[in-house]
């Protein structure tokens, strides 16, 4: 797997404008706050998404003093970009308030604020924090679960640990996701995309883990339930589906799918165009698998 393929921003693209999203209505609303959350291996994503959303969650936060309120507020007014603002704030706020009903929120916004900065120990350290409050929180158990294996080193002493972790948030994500109820502050639009976005990361997710442990033919189904669910496929799910189906020996499957990442404007471009043409050598000299 090659380093350009630029893994943190994909998966950043998503959870960060969920989290603009919970901002504008913590503005609106002060009782509102449950937040976190748009992709490969240590590096940012070709094309990020914009889906103007809140968090996909089961709980909700109660009301808090106005102090405490107004930190909250000032915290989720911090644009998206500005990830060292945002973890200069939300850090401050965790020591501040350590009790406090907003530790789901500002939590999930940090981690995805640290996938920004690429700082992914930090990343997992306050994303586990996060999960273990709001075990329901869809959105941050995709972002974890899409992004832990696409950072992931085999060198590393708890590799495989890590693996395992990704698999169960994904999968969690998976399951709890269809028994959200839309909120009343979000269209009906904006919910199934939201939920759309959150499957497909940990879709994608899962997809890897079985790549990584060199499960292929079980990768194939959850990349191509990832690129058929997002409204803004990432090029990298692409990428990982065509090299899935050209080592399983599909490789018309391949081609169509290292295509689709090659029209793709970015840095997995060059390198889908090249496995194109690798893939149709392949099947020009040796005999596909049935599918």
């Amino acid at each position: 797997m090659r380093k350009t393929w630029n893994i943190w921003l994909g998966v950043a693209t998503v959870a960060g404008l969920l989290v603009s999203a919970i901002g504008v209505a913590a503005a609106r609303d002060s009782r509102y706050g449950q937040a976190s959350q748009s992709q490969p291996p240590a590096q940012q994503s070709d094309k990020p998404k914009t889906p103007e959303v809140t968090p996909l969650t089961l709980d909700a936060p109660a009301p808090v003093n106005a102090e405490e309120d107004a930190a909250y507020k000032a915290f989720f007014a911090v644009i998206p970009n500005d990830a060292a603002k945002k973890i200069e704030l939300g850090e401050a706020f965790i020591l501040k308030y350590p009790e406090s009903r907003y530790r789901s929120p500002v939590y999930g916004a940090l981690t995805f604020a640290y996938v920004q900065v690429g700082n992914m120990q930090k990343m997992q350290e306050v994303g586990e924090k996060e999960i273990a409050l709001t075990p329901n929180d869809v959105s941050t158990l995709a972002l974890m679960g899409q992004t832990l294996p696409r950072s992931w080193k085999s060198s590393a002493p708890d590799a495989m640990q890590v693996l395992a972790k990704a698999e169960q948030y994904s999968k969690q994500a998976i399951e709890i996701a269809p028994t959200l109820s839309k909120p009343e502050n979000m269209t009906e639009e904006a919910f199934a995309s939201a939920k759309n976005q959150a499957l497909a990361m940990a879709h994608s997710g899962l997809g890897l883990v079985y790549v990584r442990r060199g499960k292929h033919a079980e990768a194939i189904p959850e990349l191509e339930q990832a690129v058929k669910i997002d409204p803004n496929p990432d090029p990298v799910n692409y990428y990982l589906l065509g090299m899935a189906n050209k080592i399983t020996s599909h490789f018309d499957d391949a081609v169509a799918a290292f295509n689709k990442c090659a029209a793709m404007t970015g840095p997995m471009q060059v390198t889908c165009k090249t496995q194109v043409d690798d893939a149709k050598k392949l099947g020009a000299t040796q005999l596909s698998a049935p599918k």
